[in-house]
């Protein structure tokens, strides 16, 4: 799949939560500042019930922007909730024949996931266009640069002391990991054989980080994983129980294949941007994950 390029139209859709005035108008200028073009979808700035707008309106601004040749990328414009109710009616047929740029995180994982199970697309876990100021650099590069992606254990994280030694390598698959174990079960079951598999979450009780674990382990999603990179769990306390979120972490995640934690990918302040759905090296060892681009350099014509 080719990168995004300088006067490239994207579309700026919300498959989940709504969005408030001031976030999309900052979304535009940060995505503009960049050369792109944008196209804001007609529903996003909607709200019904938890959405932006009614499933049928969501999922046509989605579809839209996948049937639009003139669309070369897709930004997500925040997660939230709402994507699990529409992914079942994506038009991956267009996707297969269109593929284009997708980037998000949090509740669109359940699009990463269905894209790759559904058409082999690798995406973007990068911030919602919303939450750019998160990290705007990092997804240009990671859209439009064509250039691996080199991440590295931030002592900062909470996740950092979650570490199982050696080196991996593999396809780099996951996502919210919440939305991850909503997944199992559905048709969209990815293949983690010889994966890499990332998880990040927020504001999830050390017994709902464990319960979504089990519940990705009971239903095979952990067989067979090369390694695991742990990315933000941020604010996952609770003061009920006497266990945290990297205990529960480490004792789910701590067997013989390497595991990485304290990676600034997520939900936190600073949001490093990378690919799925292609070729990673997780050094345990070093405190890295090496991503490979998830887009190609265009050739000249």
């Amino acid at each position: 799949m080719e990168r995004l390029r300088v006067g490239d139209l994207v579309a700026l859709v919300a498959p989940s939560g709504a969005i408030g005035a001031e976030e999309l108008a900052a979304a535009v200028r940060v995505v503009e500042s960049w050369g792109l073009k944008t196209r804001v979808g007609r529903h996003a700035r909607g709200r019904h019930s938890f959405h932006s707008g009614t499933d049928a309106e969501r999922l046509a601004d989605l579809n839209d922007a996948l049937r639009d040749p003139a669309v070369r990328g897709i930004l997500c414009l925040r997660g939230g909730y709402g994507l699990q109710r529409i992914v079942d009616d994506v038009d991956f047929v267009a996707a297969r024949a269109d593929p284009k740029p997708m980037m998000g995180y949090s509740d669109i994982t359940a699009l990463h996931v269905a894209l790759w199970c559904e058409a082999g697309l690798p995406t973007v876990h990068g911030p919602t266009a919303g939450h750019l100021f998160r990290g705007a650099d990092e997804a240009r590069r990671a859209l439009m640069s064509g250039e691996p992606i080199e991440v590295a254990a931030d002592p900062a994280e909470s996740t950092f002391p979650v570490r199982v030694g050696g080196r991996a390598e593999g396809v780099l698959l996951g996502g919210n990991l919440t939305i991850l174990a909503a997944t199992a079960g559905t048709r969209h079951r990815p293949d983690l054989r010889g994966a890499i598999l990332l998880i990040e979450d927020v504001n999830e009780a050390p017994y709902r980080i464990d319960r979504s674990l089990v519940q990705l382990r009971r239903a095979g999603w952990l067989d067979g994983l090369a390694g695991v990179a742990i990315g933000q769990f941020i604010r996952c306390a609770d003061e009920t129980y006497p266990r945290t979120a990297e205990e529960v972490l480490a004792e789910q995640l701590g067997e013989k294949i390497p595991v990485l934690g304290g990676l600034p990918i997520g939900h936190g302040e600073r949001q490093t941007a990378v690919g799925l759905g292609v070729r990673a090296v997780l050094d345990a060892d070093a405190g890295t994950l090496v991503v490979q681009a998830a887009y190609v350099r265009r050739s000249a014509t």
